[in-house]
């Protein structure tokens, strides 16, 4: 029996596979409607013009004779007259001209897609909707791409590196990846950055992430723009200035390695709204038994996310959960309530 998950997993694959063959369709759709221009013509023209030299065929079977004739068989008596003579010998021409350009075309696009070429790119890419354009695969990127692809995100990739270290390992992932650079004209086109939800820049150069930025935002007016940069002063005036989130790996990274190094039980940390704010694990002594997760919010401005008992792994604590000693309690607080929620602990024990 189908989880709710892996049900929702399967309807995402098989609507991305029904968008995939629509984006196939309408790659090859000038080839089948000439294809459609020439059986229809063929057959009225094999309908009426047999009917007029007193020979008449039903329609069927005058489909049936345009679609032989195209492959160069044959399959009527020919009337004689000039006009049948000239649309015989026209319509295995035109049949064969057109489905030998489909065949190359479609050639192409098979050897594209072997090597990752562009247009397999593009057909790719052409099949999403509300996707995530990253640009950068190096450590930073694929850390993001692993991510979003927790989240069930569909993702398209822009490198201009074809040696960069995790290259290989994104299109293992079975994740479109196009080596071009995000600069280039039409980089952002064969990408479909008009029909992306959001576009991330991670690239190592300012420059290129802001430049990158400005032509999705020309591009889809609407796009959420995500971009990494290394020096504070843009970050700040490019932020205010264009309406992006605007992010400093290395900011992002000093309160985690600030905080790690003060207390291990700490597990991560960041900055919310200039106040250090900490994720941390708090063994519960007696001093913090008997309190809830409500009065955890309102006494101590710490909210209970996990909780494990009795050597239990940590589950999601509801709203109405009360700490008990010997628990194991998840805690996202600023720093200073975490430290003093943990003075408290400490203090009870020594006691």
């Amino acid at each position: 029996m189908l989880t709710m998950a892996s049900s929702r997993r399967w309807s995402r694959s098989a609507g991305s596979q029904l968008r995939y063959l629509w984006a196939l369709l309408r790659r090859f759709k000038v080839t089948f409607l000439m294809l459609a221009a020439v059986q229809l013509g063929g057959s009225l023209t094999f309908f009426l013009g047999y009917a007029r030299a007193g020979r008449p065929v039903s329609f069927p079977k005058a489909m049936g004779a345009t679609y032989f004739l195209m492959m160069g068989q044959p399959s009527l008596e020919l009337p004689d007259t000039w006009a049948m003579t000239a649309v015989t010998a026209l319509i295995p021409v035109l049949g064969i001209a057109v489905v030998a350009d489909g065949l190359v075309r479609f050639g192409y696009l098979f050897f594209a897609k072997h090597r990752n070429d562009k247009e397999w790119i593009a057909v790719q890419a052409a099949s999403l909707k509300d996707h995530v354009v990253l640009c950068g695969a190096g450590r930073v990127g694929y850390r993001v791409l692993e991510q979003l692809l927790k989240l069930d995100v569909d993702v398209v990739v822009l490198e201009r590196n074809e040696n960069a270290p995790f290259v290989q390992a994104v299109r293992s992932l079975g994740v479109p990846l196009l080596v071009d650079d995000g600069r280039a004209r039409d980089s952002l086109d064969v990408v479909n950055i008009k029909g992306a939800q959001a576009i991330v820049c991670a690239t190592d150069d300012d420059l290129a992430n802001l430049n990158i930025a400005l032509d999705a935002r020309r591009l889809n007016p609407e796009i959420r723009v995500v971009m990494r940069l290394f020096d504070e002063d843009l970050l700040a005036k490019v932020r205010d200035a264009f309406v992006v989130e605007a992010l400093s790996t290395s900011a992002l990274a000093a309160p985690a390695f600030a905080a790690a190094a003060l207390d291990p039980s700490i597990h991560t940390s960041f900055d919310l709204d200039g106040e250090l704010t900490v994720v941390a694990e708090l063994k519960v002594g007696a001093s913090l038994a008997g309190l809830s997760a409500a009065r955890l919010r309102d006494e101590h401005g710490a909210t209970l996310l996990k909780i494990a008992r009795g050597g239990k792994p940590f589950a999601t604590a509801p709203s109405s959960a009360v700490l008990m000693e010997g628990d194991s309690a998840l805690l996202q607080a600023p720093l200073e309530s975490y430290r003093r929620l943990a003075r408290s602990k400490s203090a009870s024990a020594a006691g």
